[in-house]
């Protein structure tokens, strides 16, 4: 190739990489999420969440009719859903068998489930009373994870929808372990 053949591509081809250059610096820039210590409800408990919730008041009713409230705080950021819910049972709610009631709301969220069952369910006793970590697979790859807690009467749930491989991340895990007590 002659001098003046090479120096024409040369010229030709700088600004198609200018371009191209220019056109990966207007790619959007990945601003990290600022995370929030949020009290929910009463002074149940804190949490730590992407961002600041919308939270809801639900008026709802044991099985034999009682009223009560369920506090719930929802939040979407960064390709992840993010709940709390929280709730005092009524009276006529037996909670002496704190693993009879959180079968039954793994058993009510279940419904919502690709195969209609969890995936994993790990039971465990913690100092406030008993727990489940329980994972399950929604439709379109995407995942569910719900840790579920009952201390005496106060029932505490929180949820984080998203990607499979999300289930066990840094930001699942920086949202249950956020969870403290009052």
């Amino acid at each position: 190739m002659t001098r003046p053949a090479m120096m024409r591509r040369t010229l030709l081809a700088g600004p198609a990489l200018l371009l191209s250059v220019g056109a990966a610096a207007q790619q959007r820039l990945q601003i990290p999420l600022r995370w929030y210590v949020v009290q929910i409800a009463e002074n149940v408990c804190t949490v730590e969440l992407p961002g600041i919730p919308d939270h809801r008041i639900v008026n709802d009713r044991s099985a034999r009719g009682t009223p009560f409230v369920l506090h719930s705080y929802s939040l979407e950021a960064g390709g992840y859903s993010y709940a709390v819910q929280t709730a005092l049972y009524p009276v006529d709610v037996d909670t002496t068998q704190p693993r009879r009631v959180l079968q039954a709301a793994l058993d009510a969220r279940a419904q919502n489930l690709e195969s209609g069952k969890w995936t994993k369910v790990d039971w465990r006793e913690i100092k406030a009373g008993a727990a489940v970590d329980s994972m399950g697979t929604l439709s379109a790859g995407r995942g569910l994870r719900q840790v579920a807690l009952l201390k005496e009467r106060r029932f505490i749930s929180l949820a984080f929808l998203g990607g499979i491989a999300g289930m066990t991340g840094v930001e699942a895990e920086r949202f249950f372990t956020s969870l403290k007590l009052a």
